[in-house]
């Protein structure tokens, strides 16, 4: 029996803040990855807001290194929070400048998202709006499970780490079935 190749995830997080739930929520995907599965996090705040006039003379230098580590992994982990019904400016303007021709990245890629929230629905709407965001990019989103990490400000440590045992669970289950799902797409393209 051959051995089954390893997934390559990159993870980011819609949010610059050093002590954002979603930043714990994406150590924490770190901690609970299945065998056969690595994850390499990519910081989106040195990203300058989009502005045409500067694509049309090339892609600022982290831009042009976001979207190599986008080509570069097999899948993509999105841990965003919910600001005002939707995904945050700072993501949505990541995703903007990534997209951007030639050779868009995220064509094709399985990606699973995730989010943190204080709130009661734990960035359900922020997810959903970024499920339309895929759907225009043809990323191919993981369906289930969904995870959305309510009242987060209950749910982490000081030290920032997740101590709700039931949502550690979750997010290894996701990030199983991340694993499972990258494969399965990467059969069906043989």
């Amino acid at each position: 029996m051959s051995e089954l190749p390893v997934v390559k995830v990159l993870g980011f997080a819609g949010s610059l803040r050093q002590g954002s739930y979603n930043r714990m929520a994406l150590r924490t995907a770190g901690e609970m990855l299945p065998e056969e599965m690595t994850l390499e996090v990519f910081d989106i705040s040195p990203v300058p807001p989009y502005n045409e006039d500067v694509r049309e003379l090339g892609f600022p230098p982290p831009v042009q290194l976001f979207r190599e580590r986008i080509a570069a992994a097999d899948a993509l982990l999105i841990v965003t929070p919910e600001y005002n019904y939707s995904v945050p400016g700072v993501l949505k303007n990541a995703i903007d400048w990534a997209s951007r021709p030639p050779n868009q990245p995220f064509d094709g890629k399985p990606v699973a998202i995730m989010g943190a929230s204080p709130s009661m629905l734990g960035s359900g709407r922020a997810q959903y709006h970024l499920r339309q965001i895929c759907v225009y990019l043809n990323m191919l989103p993981l369906n289930r499970p969904e995870v959305m990490i309510s009242q987060a400000h209950t749910r982490f440590d000081q030290a920032g780490r997740l101590n709700d045992e039931a949502t550690r669970k979750f997010i290894g289950d996701l990030m199983l079935a991340l694993r499972d799902w990258t494969r399965l797409l990467a059969r069906g393209r043989e």
